[in-house]
């Protein structure tokens, strides 16, 4: 069981990996990539964050309306952050240092850093279900491991569409690709109350659909070809039917 949990572990460290690097390998169809991003970003949040967060907060008797306002009051926070930042980037076009140009939008390192933590906790998700059983466990690593080449694409383009380099993009992918890895190897040591994690899963899905909607699904308008909408289409369905598998 043990060498089979490495070799799973070792799966979605290159499945990750390889997501990434497909996106910076093809820069030159990058607009294509961040409509898949944006399809499948928002597909994880409605079908694969909130339903978990649902049942968790029923379990733990954690009103649904109370999760529903921290998904809210995570999309408005990165609202005002996203606006904090770009009115500062706007300052440097007056002659003021320009964040925006010179190192990029801060919502890269944001939304990839929360991708990091999403895969930490897709890795967790396969070792807590190999306790329930064998079979459980197989088909939740064989959903992450096909799931995490999504994570990777969606970590470089959110990157690359706030204007991070080449270089500090990669260096998120590295991360997200051991973040599961760790996910795995660390369920038995570390233990997250399932109230806590009611509040996390329910904030990431409010920044998700942030990312989704406000970074990521303008750029599709920017490109009305009927290969951007099949693009964002596409990231729906395969994000659609690999939670099926879920």
């Amino acid at each position: 069981m043990n060498n089979l949990i490495y070799l799973l572990a070792i799966a979605t460290f290159f499945s990750t990996l390889i997501g990434g690097l497909i996106i910076l390998k093809f820069k030159k169809s990058i607009q294509y990539f961040f409509a898949f991003a944006a399809g499948s970003i928002i597909a994880v949040a409605f079908l694969d964050l909130l339903p978990e967060t649902l049942a968790i907060a029923e379990k733990v008797n954690i009103p649904v309306r109370t999760v529903m306002l921290v998904i809210v009051g995570a999309f408005f926070f990165y609202s005002l952050l996203e606006k904090y930042f770009a009115s500062h980037s706007l300052e440097g076009e007056h002659g003021h240092s320009n964040l925006h140009d010179h190192h990029g939008h801060i919502m890269g390192p944001i939304g990839a850093g929360s991708l990091v933590i999403h895969s930490f906790l897709d890795g967790a998700a396969i070792g807590v279900a190999f306790q329930v059983n064998f079979a459980a466990g197989l088909i939740v690593a064989l959903a992450v491991i096909f799931h995490d080449m999504t994570d990777g694409i969606n970590t470089v383009a959110v990157m690359l569409k706030n204007k991070q380099s080449n270089k500090k993009a990669f260096a998120f992918l590295i991360m997200d690709a051991i973040a599961p890895v760790l996910g795995l190897i660390l369920t038995s040591i570390i233990f997250i109350p399932e109230t806590f994690l009611v509040y996390i899963l329910a904030f990431f899905v409010g920044e998700f659909l942030y990312i989704g909607a406000s970074t990521l699904l303008p750029e599709t308008r920017h490109h009305p070809k009927k290969r951007i909408i099949l693009a964002m289409l596409l990231g729906i369905i395969l994000i659609a039917v690999l939670t099926g598998l879920l």
